[in-house]
């Protein structure tokens, strides 16, 4: 009886030999496919749900306290060179102070007008800040919300519930749909554990990218030394558009989640006024407005298979100049 015994451990302890090396063989690829589920998540992830893996290849990030590793390889991005000749002209009465209208598949600019002057953005800078946080943060993870995200000014969401937890990708579509200050201070505190920290991820960033006009002082646009020109927010639009999380926020007239508020669901109505106006093909991307900056926007449209966009900073009418503007765009091939 013993040695029966002795001979069905040993099997079970060769089978469970053969399990794990079959297991090794195969890690390499059950990580990758791992990882790219989690990266594309849908926003109901479970609570809880644990952060996504590091996507194989994606180098790990800082080893500062509370600052989170990229968990995706960010795809490259073709400049915007401002070389060439407007593919029209355009006379406006009341011009914005700066503007650039390009193709957002190849770079190829068809009309300029200051596009390197260096400029306040206001809450353009909340790009950036969804690529970090897109980069760094999967869609499954929760965010606890500090009195620190309380403590904001200008726009927000306005019901982030102090010392709960709420899912990153309703805190995105916060952001990025209604321009919530505090859900930025939110994703960035989640992020790198301090703004001031995160704020030096997006300027590392900002160089990488050969961004030479841009600087940013924190997550969310307030600062008055949040600075960049057309030419780099077009560089910032052809990444962003590229982003597959943040098209699917951006392209939303409104949407609605559930919400650890009492109802249980916040409802979120977007800024842009493409899409708001419902022009033809629009499907994204940012307002920003402060008295320093006035109206700023970046509108993305698509026609026939062809994406364009168009970047206004100190715009008198962003929806007036940015329709034209497209409307002309997809006149001339």
């Amino acid at each position: 009886m013993n040695s029966v015994l002795r001979g069905g451990r040993k099997r079970r302890r060769a089978g469970s030999r053969l399990l794990a090396l079959l297991a090794l063989i195969a890690a390499p690829a059950s990580v990758a496919t791992v990882a790219y589920l989690a990266l594309w998540h849908h926003e109901s992830a479970p609570r809880g749900a644990a952060p996504a893996p590091l996507a194989a290849g994606a180098a790990p990030g800082p080893s500062a306290p509370g600052l989170s590793a990229p968990i995706e390889d960010t795809p490259p991005v073709t400049d915007v060179p401002l070389n060439g000749v407007d593919a029209f002209r355009l006379r406006m009465g009341k011009p914005p102070r700066a503007a650039l209208l390009f193709d957002v598949d190849t770079g190829d600019v068809l009309l300029r007008r200051h596009p390197l002057a260096r400029l306040p953005i206001a809450s353009l800078t909340k790009i950036m800040t969804a690529l970090i946080v897109t980069e760094r943060a999967g869609p499954g993870r929760r965010v606890r919300i500090t009195r620190a995200a309380l403590r904001y000014q200008g726009s927000g969401v306005g019901v982030l519930p102090k010392g709960r937890r709420v899912r990153l990708e309703t805190l995105l579509n916060g952001m990025l749909l209604v321009s919530g200050n505090d859900a930025a201070i939110a994703l960035a505190l989640h992020v790198a554990g301090s703004q001031r920290r995160f704020t030096r991820l997006m300027n590392r960033r900002a160089r990488t990218l050969g961004l030479r006009c841009t600087r940013f002082v924190d997550p969310h646009g307030l600062g008055k030394a949040n600075r960049s020109c057309a030419r780099d927010l077009a560089v910032l639009t052809r990444l962003a558009m590229a982003n597959r999380r943040i098209t699917r926020v951006v392209r939303r007239r409104q949407v609605e989640f559930r919400f650890p508020i009492k109802g249980g669901h916040v409802f979120l109505s977007g800024h842009n006024p493409l899409i708001r106006a419902g022009y033809r093909g629009a499907i994204g991307l940012k307002t920003g407005y402060t008295a320093r900056a006035g109206r700023c926007f970046v509108g993305v449209a698509r026609r026939r298979g062809r994406t364009l966009a168009v970047v206004l900073l100190n715009s008198p009418n962003p929806l007036k100049h940015a329709e034209r503007l497209l409307d002309e765009g997809f006149a001339h091939p």
